[in-house]
């Protein structure tokens, strides 16, 4: 459907470097990434909006790489919305179709689906400047699928939007892409934002692709140290891969043996997730082959649930319910024993 090819771009301080992916038809591709990744700059790359220093854009089989912007296809959605302040909300939708002499019976048509399929014909009168943050969102939607773009490209869409909002908005995004089967590349730095809508992630981070794959794939098989802390595994070392009993291998991390399920052996990283982490008291009896005693050392309050640091050496992050906390009365200095079993240890 749309494919980039050793896609680099030269911005004199920040650099595309060699950015290859393809997005399938009708497939909600997430682009991920901390602030300052180069998430933004390959969005409006692949829109026309910077000169490519080298590489391809492709879109249906054509070459799109030095087709002007209006010419491409292609929709945006930026995170601040950019609606014409001077101009109602229906003036808004439908001022690229009037941009392109559309007859005013196909301009009828298209905003009376459009305003059905977003539940905003109370809007239609009104003020960009009278809206939330939601209600603004829905009519930069509603603009740019006016123009029916073979691919819609959402810049941090949901960023400036509070938590119930943003939750509400992720739903219309995945109904609306479902309904029109409209391929989709959403930018976004929050990894919960990508799980809950990405068919597919590209990791991208210092102006690179670092990992492509299901949210799975990055969420439990990250390829680098980079993309484990950008997932939040938190639980990331380093050590000797050997041969362990006839089950497992070990690794040597720190001043304990964890036994994983691998088949890799030398120096290499493991990664633990801390909701992977079984916490208890006492040893449980268990089929899980790594049970660890240590000491918490820290207590982080994350509302409903807590992470709690516990020092085995090394430290490992364990997360636990606010129940959990309380029944077994964890605090600060408390000895506890971690259980997790060597297939939850990624090893790369």
């Amino acid at each position: 459907m749309i494919e980039v090819k050793k896609l680099s771009v030269d911005l004199g301080d920040f650099f595309l470097k060699d950015v290859t992916f393809e997005v399938k038809q009708g497939e909600y591709y997430i682009i991920l990434g901390p602030t300052g990744a180069g998430k933004t700059v390959l969005l409006e790359s692949i829109a026309g909006l910077y000169p490519i220093r080298s590489g391809e854009i492709w879109l249906n089989g054509k070459e799109i790489t030095n087709l002007e912007p209006e010419k491409r296809g292609i929709g945006v959605v930026y995170q601040d919305y950019v609606l014409f302040p001077h101009l109602s909300v229906k003036e808004n939708i439908v001022f690229g179709l009037k941009l392109r002499g559309q007859p005013r019976q196909e301009i009828e048509a298209t905003l009376e689906r459009l305003v059905e399929l977003l539940n905003i014909s109370h809007l239609l009168e009104r003020k960009p400047t009278t809206l939330s943050g939601g209600e603004s969102q829905k009519v930069a939607l509603a603009r740019a699928l006016s123009v029916k773009p073979e691919v819609l490209l959402l810049d941090e869409p949901l960023r400036a939007l509070d938590p119930e909002t943003r939750e509400d908005i992720q739903h219309e995004l995945r109904r609306i892409h479902e309904r029109l089967n409209v391929t989709v590349i959403h930018v976004t730095h929050d990894f919960e934002e990508a799980v809950a809508l990405g068919d597919r992630i590209a990791v991208i981070g210092e102006g690179r692709i670092m990992q492509i794959g299901t949210s799975e794939q990055i969420f439990r098989q990250p390829n680098s140290e980079f993309v484990a802390r950008f997932a939040m595994s938190r639980n990331i070392f380093s050590g000797e891969v050997r041969d362990g009993d006839e089950e497992c291998a070990a690794i040597d991390v720190g001043e304990v043996e964890i036994a994983v399920a691998t088949d890799l052996r030398g120096k290499f990283h493991a990664s633990v997730r801390p909701e992977d982490i079984l916490i208890s008291t006492e040893p449980l009896k268990s089929s899980a082959r790594n049970c660890l005693r240590g000491v918490i050392g820290r207590v982080d309050d994350r509302g409903s649930t807590l992470l709690l640091t516990v020092a085995v050496p090394p430290d490992f992050i364990c997360l636990v319910t606010r129940r959990s906390l309380e029944e077994m009365e964890l605090a600060q200095g408390k000895e506890v024993y971690l259980t997790f079993k060597a297939s939850a240890v990624h090893v790369f």
